[in-house]
């Protein structure tokens, strides 16, 4: 199966423009079918779409395209690209350095305990470990399980704080939502604050007998003080 250009209907716009090549020839050169080839010609389609050379892009050569106008039945082949664009590797566990390989288990616990919402998997793609090394290090069955140190993986770095914050976001969006916390403390009802009428009051006529017998009292010592002072004149 040959490949297809680029932008198929703007090369099959330049090439109805520019070409005197027949619509069946476009069409497969482009991977359209006649009928539409010939409505960008009748200027029924395409109408917005740029032409774009295939030429200058290097996906095809002016010798191919003479050769195709002289014969009909001649079909246009697609030029050997000189960049060759490479093919998406399946992404598995990260690489991790010889030299940093010791540190993945406090990197692991690291993340166990401030992270737990991360899943192994995640867990997995960050540091390049595997499952039974999380699950020893969760379930304290290490070889080395007594000497481990929690140490953030950025700082050891066995991942970038973006792919970090990334997984984090992502596991946090997978969570179940959390129920609303309760609604902090409100104002007790009047009723319950404010002391009931004549609670802890004193009446005037009470208060008034109270001041009068502080007078009293009050006066009495003044008079007991000025009698002592006469006895004491006379002697």
């Amino acid at each position: 199966m040959t490949a297809s250009p680029l932008m198929p209907k703007a090369t099959a716009v330049w090439l109805v423009e520019n070409t005197s090549l027949s619509f069946e020839q476009i069409a497969d050169f482009c991977k359209l079918h006649p009928l539409e080839v010939k409505a960008i010609a009748d200027g029924e389609a395409a109408l917005t779409i740029k032409g774009m050379d295939p030429v200058s892009t290097g996906q095809l050569t002016r010798e191919e395209i003479d050769k195709a106008q002289k014969d009909v039945d001649y079909k246009l082949h697609m030029a050997d690209s000189r960049v060759r664009v490479p093919v998406a590797k399946r992404r598995g566990p990260r690489y991790t350095p010889v030299s940093r390989r010791q540190d993945r288990p406090n990197a692991i616990l690291w993340l166990l305990r401030n992270h737990p919402e991360l899943k192994d998997a995640q867990i997995m793609r960050l540091v390049g470990t595997t499952k039974p090394t999380i699950e020893s290090i969760r379930s304290r069955t290490h070889w080395n399980a007594n000497s481990l140190t929690p140490m953030d993986p950025v700082t050891l770095s066995l991942c970038s704080q973006i792919d970090l914050d990334f997984e984090v976001e992502k596991a946090a969006k997978s969570l179940p939502p959390q129920e609303a916390p309760p609604e902090g403390a409100t104002l007790l009802p009047a009723a319950e604050t404010i002391a009931p009428r004549g609670f802890d009051e004193i009446p005037a006529r009470d208060v008034e007998r109270e001041a009068e017998r502080e007078a009293d009292a009050v006066f009495a010592k003044l008079k007991s003080m000025k009698g002592r002072e006469d006895d004491e004149g006379d002697e």
